[in-house]
């Protein structure tokens, strides 16, 4: 188990107004969760005040964090890879440009996102909960789970962890908000719309430590 960051450069590409985000007049914090926290279209495409406004493919966005990945965890050319939450399958799509001989598989919980994904890669992606992974112990290569553990309950999470380390037989990491002061927890409340296990670095090693994920790990903090 290691920390290794492979997607702050991701995150810190996107500029943010957090005071302005919270004190929407026409979309008060309590509607914009309610509408995100249904994973549809408000969450993917719909009004950017209230997520993503719109999650399209951007080319070389993803295959830079895939191409990191497979560096860094030598996967073979045949590997089987699981994405947890792979919303429309972005990364996985880049996966095949890397490895085209890869076995990937995505889960997600919204049944919009799967409808809207890369056509190509459509038919590998199925509508699941984390919490209950319908695949066999150690039966992947590498387990990816990226902004997607967070927006789990505490029964859920713990169980997500343990599921997360069951399936996977060589790799996994996992990529989650977290804060290391109070002007980081105050941006992260101020922006989140889904976020339900806020927790400091140390307290996620806590999770980690509890449920027996030994995975690797890093955290996009709101600065």
């Amino acid at each position: 188990m290691q920390y290794i960051d492979f997607m702050s450069s991701l995150h810190k590409s996107t500029k943010r107004d957090y005071l302005k985000r919270v004190n929407d007049p026409d979309f008060p914090k309590h509607k914009a969760s309610s509408l995100a926290k249904k994973f549809d279209f408000d969450y993917w495409d719909g009004d950017r005040r209230v997520c993503y406004g719109g999650y399209k493919y951007i080319e070389g966005r993803w295959i830079k964090v895939a191409e990191a990945l497979n560096k860094t965890y030598k996967l073979p050319e045949n590997a089987k890879i699981l994405d947890i939450g792979c919303g429309k399958g972005y990364l996985l799509y880049d996966f095949l440009k890397i490895l085209p001989n890869a076995n990937i598989y995505g889960l997600d919980i919204s049944q919009y996102a799967l409808e809207n994904s890369k056509p190509e890669i459509k038919d590998k992606l199925i509508l699941g909960n984390a919490k209950e992974l319908p695949f066999e112990d150690n039966f992947f290569d590498l387990v990816i789970s990226i902004n997607t553990l967070h927006c789990l309950e505490a029964p859920y999470l713990f169980a997500a962890l343990k599921e997360m380390e069951r399936v996977g037989k060589m790799h996994k990491y996992l990529c989650v908000e977290s804060y290391r002061n109070e002007i980081e927890k105050a941006n992260l409340l101020y922006w989140q719309v889904s976020c339900e296990a806020f927790n400091t670095p140390d307290e996620w090693l806590w999770w980690f430590k509890q449920t027996g994920y030994k995975g690797d790990y890093s955290f996009i903090y709101f600065e």
